[in-house]
């Protein structure tokens, strides 16, 4: 590595993967993706995610160790479901693992991002960051009001992923973010839908109930009939939360969250497919037609990324729903390492502080 670079280390933790790579800068190095088995993963079944923390560290270190990687600068985990936090690199404190493990907001393999990052980071002496949690939330006052005094649109979404997509879009423009007005729509297991003006995601769909449905999730429903269905007597909780972030959307239609499969039987005439696919092109296009009237219809790009922005056949149904708005650019797939390193970047280069948890809650 050319003399000056910083040396990051980037982890991501799914719910059954591992992922994490070593950034000369923001330049990838060498990547691993560690995908743990079924036989792996029983003994931690119905317990806290944390207790993973040892096993994945275990993992990582091996790995790391084998390859002889040292002289680490810093290094940078996924943010899990902390508390309503605006966009930005946070350092891992004790305040933040001490959230974690007692997870008020819920179990998720994201918590683990921090901890992960903390453990390696103490041993090589250097500090710790998350970076853009999926609890950002920079929603305009107005924005947040639900419509019902006693629940506020204070969710999750997609945070890292579209925020690095509008950088992204501004470093190919050679314009600050900050002086754009943007809509992103991060396509993937869940679907965000998000507008970006100075710098700030001012709206979003939150990820796990609202907006578009997706591959599994069931996104905005009829509140009126969800109630109903939550009390007649055929579903307990876990089962409805199950149905709403699991086994809605995509797969509650056509049996299957394998948007491929789904372009196969579409091809083969397969008629409620064709319907099922149309609208998902639809509600996703909607949502971003909402977003343009949250920025009063001065728009400069409308940014499509995400796995499912791999699908020509999806994302040709909803540029030409949305094409009118502005252009539109899509970047398929996420690099949320990527993502991650740059965001500890930043930090290291001084073009932004680190923040702590405690200073930036807002809510």
């Amino acid at each position: 590595m050319a003399s000056g670079d910083f040396t990051i280390l980037a982890i991501n933790p799914g719910s059954t993967s591992t992922k994490f790579g070593i950034f000369a800068d923001d330049r990838p190095e060498k990547s691993w993706t560690l995908r743990h088995g079924t036989d792996e993963l029983l003994p931690f079944t119905g317990r806290p995610v944390l207790e993973q923390l040892g096993f994945r560290l275990a993992s990582i270190e091996r790995e790391l160790s084998s390859c002889g990687v040292h002289g680490l600068s810093a290094v940078v985990g996924r943010g899990g479901l902390l508390p309503p936090l605006d966009s930005g690199t946070y350092l891992v404190d004790d305040a933040m693992l001490e959230y974690l493990r007692l997870a008020p907001r819920g179990e998720h393999a994201s918590n683990l991002g921090a901890p992960l990052a903390h453990a390696v980071a103490a041993k090589a002496g250097v500090e710790a960051f998350i970076v853009d949690p999926v609890s950002v939330n920079e929603r305009s006052a107005k924005a947040r009001l639900s419509g019902l005094a006693q629940l506020e649109r204070n969710g999750f979404c997609h945070a890292l992923n579209s925020k690095a997509t509008a950088r992204r879009y501004a470093r190919e423009q050679k314009r600050s973010y900050a002086d754009l007005r943007l809509i992103v729509a991060h396509l993937g297991g869940g679907v965000c839908i998000s507008a970006h003006e100075g710098g700030r995601m001012v709206d979003a769909t939150d990820a796990q109930q609202e907006g578009p449905f997706s591959t599994e999730r069931a996104g905005t429903v009829p509140a009126l009939q969800l109630a109903r269905l939550c009390f007649d007597g055929r579903y307990d909780k876990q089962d409805v939360e199950r149905m709403l972030i699991a086994e809605g959307g995509l797969s509650s239609y056509l049996g299957t969250t394998d948007l491929i499969e789904i372009e196969r039987r579409i091809a083969g005439g397969d008629k409620r497919a064709a319907l099922v696919f149309e609208a998902l092109a639809y509600q996703i296009a909607k949502e971003i037609g909402a977003m343009a009237a949250a920025l009063d219809g001065r728009v400069d790009a409308v940014l499509i990324t995400g796995g499912m922005a791999h699908s020509k056949n999806l994302i040709g149904a909803v540029c030409k729903s949305v094409d009118w708005i502005a252009p539109v650019v899509v970047y398929p797939g996420e690099e949320e390492l990527q993502a991650l390193a740059e965001g500890a970047l930043r930090v290291l280069h001084h073009e932004e502080p680190a923040k702590t948890m405690n200073q930036a809650r807002h809510s």
